[in-house]
């Protein structure tokens, strides 16, 4: 090595370490600082709370809300197990009709016009004003829940899904037809891979809104009983002014919320990661 190299070399080495530490520290950051930025709001809340002497009818503290969730717990789980029950069949359904009416789409142009436009009103129609139509047709409180809720998680899967199936290579298509490919092959092989990461992009949006979907539409339905969702204990915390239990339900609802969405992500990442850039760049 000779004297210019040798210089370099060091400022090389000194470059990678560098951006190896700003790569750590950007890893740790990003669970660390929103740790730090939840507690510090947590601890504002206790303060407010406490300096403004605000009642707990009003507004509790988060010890308070801590304990109504540990001696509340049996009834609020089992409220969260019905909103789940209902958000993950909504999903279920949603995956399976939105993917289905993509994939049919994506076979026949004169499909996709003929009903895409139905899809979007349904998106863009507030389910609050859907509901009294799906409350005159349907008498199981069941079902109608988990029509609201699909009617909201259906159009993110339909749309990325027949995105992702329209966005293939048109080279790619070429070679396949070349090759004598049919058309299921060339679905099979081709289109579906290509929009797997659409999809799965979609499905961390309905996964959410399934979610959303299944309260509000608990909401509007007024459902109440042993055998409700959070929403019901929300409004029943609501009419009796007990707000540590209402702040208890929603923090439930916000949890399952992040959950639903982590592991969707983490879904995501293990199809992807071995051959897809948005995965792939990740892990650099």
């Amino acid at each position: 090595m000779t004297a210019i190299e040798e210089p370099r070399a060091v400022v090389l080495d000194a470059e990678e370490a560098r951006r190896a530490r700003n790569a750590r520290l950007e890893k740790i950051g990003r669970w660390v600082l929103p740790v730090v930025i939840m507690l510090a709001a947590i601890w504002l809340w206790d303060r407010i709370c406490v300096w403004n002497e605000i009642p707990k009818y009003i507004l509790p503290r988060p010890g308070m809300v801590l304990d109504t969730l540990i001696a509340d717990a049996g009834l609020l789980f089992s409220s969260l197990l019905v909103t789940l029950r209902i958000t993950f069949l909504s999903l279920l359904l949603a995956v399976a009709g939105g993917v289905g009416l993509a994939i049919l789409f994506t076979q026949s142009k004169w499909v996709e016009m003929s009903l895409f436009p139905f899809a979007i009103v349904l998106q863009v129609t507030p389910i609050v004003a859907i509901f009294p139509l799906i409350n005159i047709y349907v008498d199981n409180q069941t079902a109608k829940l988990l029509l609201c809720s699909w009617i909201v998680a259906f159009f993110p899967i339909l749309s990325n899904t027949t995105l992702g199936l329209n966005s293939v290579d048109r080279n790619l298509i070429d070679l396949f037809r070349l090759n004598g490919a049919t058309r299921w092959q060339e679905l099979w092989h081709l289109r579906l891979p290509a929009a797997m990461p659409y999809f799965l992009g979609g499905l961390k949006i309905a996964g959410g809104l399934s979610l959303i979907g299944a309260v509000v539409a608990e909401f509007v339905a007024g459902a109440a009983g042993q055998s409700s969702g959070l929403a019901s204990r929300i409004i029943e915390a609501g009419y009796r002014l007990n707000a540590p239990r209402l702040f208890a339900a929603l923090f439930l609802i916000s949890l399952t919320g992040i959950l639903i969405f982590l592991v969707l992500s983490l879904v995501s990442h293990l199809i992807l990661r071995r051959w897809h850039e948005s995965a792939l760049g990740q892990e650099r």
